[in-house]
């Protein structure tokens, strides 16, 4: 996965808006003013920071020690950033992104979700 197709694919979800509030080089990906995804798209090795249920954080870390590690800077319980690699499947990293997207938009008021067309039925 590509810096380039690491951003189309946090920018492909509904109502997701890049923002840079840290600084100019760290890409911050929301929906409704919540943060989903963080990258600095030009690092070496790629990696994005991505919001997961704890026990899911936690199996993620088990069963990719080398690029799954706990949140960089974030809560450790329901953060894990992802070294965009070959050992993570593209698809998996995509799968990890709609998680986060997912998990944020749940936690909206139903009046947000309403906007998005989201709906707890399809994504959980």
């Amino acid at each position: 996965m590509t810096p380039h197709e690491l951003k189309a694919a946090c920018l492909a979800m509904p109502g997701a808006r890049e923002e840079f509030p840290f600084d100019e080089r760290n890409s911050a990906f929301k929906v409704a003013g919540k943060l989903f995804a963080i990258s600095r798209l030009d690092a070496e090795p790629l990696r994005v920071s991505l919001k997961c249920e704890p026990d899911l954080a936690v199996h993620l870390r088990t069963s990719h020690p080398d690029a799954v590690l706990p949140g960089y800077h974030l809560n450790k319980r329901h953060w894990n950033t992802v070294v965009v690699n070959a050992t993570v499947p593209e698809q998996h990293v995509r799968d990890m992104i709609e998680d986060s997207y997912d998990l944020v938009v749940a936690g909206l008021p139903r009046r947000e979700r309403e906007k998005l067309r989201w709906s707890a039925l399809r994504h959980g």
